[in-house]
């Protein structure tokens, strides 16, 4: 008697398997995909990003592999590009990385002609007081704070509110200020240098969230009142 044969077997285990896999892999790749044109669609921002802290990265990069020194010069060739490259990009540069160019290029210089690496050290303390001051200034002096100048495109908040944000901003200015010089005159070369890039950095990344928590806060608040 013939056996019927069955037409539509029944994959095997194995074969479930490996399709279950080759799902997985299509949806990898697919994913993947997701992420890269997201991160292309974010290319104006990390490229901003990059510029903003390419000054610092080069100059830890040149005091690793060289000395104070080298890493001083690095950083005065270093601020007139990222100051050339922005104005490329944007026909406009910013009164802070001006400011910040001009203090590299007098500190600097008398680092290397001094041969004496305490005045590079102290470029980021006076760098931070002129903004404090200027931040302060500001808010006295004229009816709208730097803060709000920046973001009120973005962001509507009462003038009260932005005062506050930007007094917050002089309080963490002026606490790199001191803390530069703690770290400065407490701790070896190596270790400022280190805190020059991740402390300062880590210090205002945190503001920055406190900054957009306060103002995510108000914001609700603004919205449940109306």
């Amino acid at each position: 008697m013939p056996v019927a044969l069955d037409r539509n077997p029944k994959p095997s285990l194995n074969e479930t398997q490996e399709a279950y896999l080759s799902l997985g892999r299509a949806n990898l790749v697919i994913s993947c995909f997701a992420v890269h044109l997201g991160a292309l669609s974010n290319a104006t921002n990390n490229m901003k990003l990059l510029l903003d802290f390419f000054p610092v990265v080069a100059f830890f990069i040149a005091y690793r592999v060289a000395d104070i020194y080298v890493a001083t010069a690095t950083i005065m060739v270093a601020m007139p590009i990222q100051i050339f490259i922005q104005w490329l990009w944007t026909r406009t540069v910013s009164r802070m990385m001006l400011l910040s160019g001009l203090l590299v290029l007098i500190f600097g210089s008398v680092t290397l002609w001094l041969r004496d690496g305490i005045f590079i050290k102290w470029k980021p303390t006076v760098a931070y007081l002129l903004l404090a001051a200027g931040f302060l200034g500001t808010q006295l002096l004229t009816r709208t704070t730097p803060m709000e100048r920046i973001m009120s495109e973005t962001v509507t908040l009462e003038n009260a509110i932005w005062k506050r944000i930007n007094l917050m901003w002089v309080s963490v200015f002026v606490f790199l200020a001191f803390a530069n010089l703690f770290v400065v005159y407490n701790f070896s070369e190596s270790t400022w240098v280190n805190f020059k890039l991740f402390g300062i950095l880590g210090i205002t990344l945190l503001a920055v969230i406190a900054q957009v928590i306060w103002i995510a806060r108000h914001t609700s608040l603004d919205n449940d009142s109306q």
